[in-house]
């Protein structure tokens, strides 16, 4: 299948889950008004201070995180592949009151655009991005075109490790699996997950299956380190943590302090979240 075939699939997909997502979570628009945040402690350690940044958000899906750093003062850009996505982010910004801007595009062809030629302070991608670029290696190289002299890119990611464990915590995907496409359809992760992803509330219903396959990749930690040092970036912080945020990866975790999850008693400790920050 060629690359263009399969973008259009996985739009499709990300289309028909992020109505799913989005149906799960009340009043978003006044939670922001409200001064609510989507943002974890892992993100606000790892941005810093935002006042004053101009700050691109990489695959931003329905823009409650951009709008949660746009609130904590940065001059916002989120761009994502999914025009459903896009266009909630769009309306939720007018009707929470933080401005932020928003495209549609694919990522390569947004930062190779020109469209926002500017340059950022802070280039932003977090839980479950990477999976869905097929060239981490020109991802960081045209990162670094678009950072200001001394700016960061910052990631905050579900470990690569994480994706090769199934719920019983055996080993099910290659964790080294260079060049296979893994194609299955976006699930409604947010209902599976509950209210730790619905911090405005959270509405349970039964979401139909998703008709439309999407497809992604797997990129190790050496992946990404690398891509990241090669495209002349210098890396300023390596982090990993032994729980995720917000997302329930799959049915073996269990709920931990501060809407996350772990590995339950009995079962050792594995990374599930992994953290990176490069800066030009």
């Amino acid at each position: 299948m060629d690359r263009h075939r399969r973008l259009d699939e996985t739009r499709q997909s990300w289309d028909h889950a992020t109505r799913l997502h989005n149906a799960h979570k009340r009043d978003q628009a006044a939670f922001l008004r409200a001064d609510g945040s989507t943002l974890f402690p892992e993100e606000r350690e790892l941005l810093g201070e935002l006042r004053g940044r101009r700050l691109l958000h990489l695959l931003c899906n329905s823009g409650q995180d951009t709008l949660s750093l746009a609130a904590r003062g940065a001059s916002c850009v989120g761009v994502d592949l999914s025009p459903e996505a896009v266009s909630f982010a769009r309306q939720l910004s007018t009707d929470s009151g933080i401005p932020a801007a928003f495209h549609q595009a694919e990522v390569f062809a947004f930062l190779e655009g020109e469209l926002e030629r500017a340059s950022f302070d802070l280039v932003f991608a977090s839980y479950g991005a990477l999976p869905w670029i097929d060239d981490v290696k020109r991802l960081f190289t045209l990162v670094r075109d678009r950072l200001a002299p001394g700016g960061r890119v910052v990631l905050l990611e579900f470990h690569p490790l994480a994706w090769s464990f199934d719920e019983r915590f055996q080993l099910a995907d290659p964790y080294f699996a260079p060049g296979r496409v893994f194609t299955l359809p976006v699930s409604d992760y947010v209902g599976e997950s509950g209210a730790s992803l619905a911090p405005s509330g959270f509405v349970a219903q039964d979401a139909p299956p998703n008709p439309h396959a999407a497809h992604a990749f797997q990129h190790t930690v050496a992946d990404i380190v690398t891509a990241a040092i090669e495209a002349g970036l210098t890396i300023e912080a390596l982090r990993e943590w032994p729980y995720a945020n917000g997302c329930r990866l799959h049915a073996g975790l269990v709920a931990a302090e501060g809407a996350r999850f772990t590995t339950p008693p009995g079962v050792p400790s594995l990374p599930l979240m992994l953290g990176v920050v490069a800066r030009r």
